[in-house]
């Protein structure tokens, strides 16, 4: 959280609302959220202490920011959506990351789905990750994250697409791993 805050500090430039937005109640953060011609530092802080403190009103603005081409504002996207627990937060995730289109930005989305251990989880990164285990896919990070993702969820769903990233150079340590820890939960997999 320091972290985040840091950073919002820094691109505030020392702009006063910096400080008006730290110490804002809820409402105050909401309507900002909503008010034309807010910098996207000042949005970002809004919806990561709404989301943080759980007011689902903070939503729409996280999955925006948790699809921005900034990898700290995703990631700052994804931690308050975890802690948000908005039913919404996996379907939304799960969209992000199968998106062929932003496949350079899904990193956080992807790490979101393991984390929220959701009915969508398992789907959207067995596909997500089959598509992405071409040799030279330049998004191997990306599939790197979906094969320890499924195996931290242990879904035998996953057992197929785990036994072919195993022959992907960058994948394949944790793709066997993966399918240790897919075995040793679920012996018939």
């Amino acid at each position: 959280m320091n972290d985040v805050l840091e950073r919002l500090r820094v691109e505030s430039d020392g702009s006063p609302e910096y400080g008006t937005l730290l110490g804002a109640a809820p409402d105050e953060l909401a309507d900002s959220l909503s008010s034309a011609g807010r910098p996207l530092w000042a949005r970002e802080l809004a919806a990561y202490r709404l989301g943080l403190a759980g007011d689902r009103r903070a939503f729409e603005s996280l999955v925006l920011l948790l699809n921005h081409r900034d990898p700290p504002r995703c990631e700052a996207a994804a931690q308050a959506l975890a802690v948000l627990g908005d039913p919404r937060t996996a379907r939304a995730a799960a969209a992000l990351a199968t998106n062929t289109l932003r496949t350079a930005y899904a990193l956080h989305a992807v790490r979101l789905l393991a984390a929220l251990r959701a009915p969508e989880s398992a789907p959207a990164l067995i596909s997500t990750l089959g598509r992405l285990l071409s040799p030279h896919d330049p998004y191997w990070r990306v599939a790197l994250a979906c094969v320890e993702g499924l195996g931290a969820l242990a879904d035998a769903r996953a057992r197929d697409v785990l036994v072919r990233a195993q022959g992907h150079p960058r994948l394949a340590l944790a793709a066997t791993d993966a399918l240790g820890r897919l075995l040793a939960g679920h012996p018939d997999a």
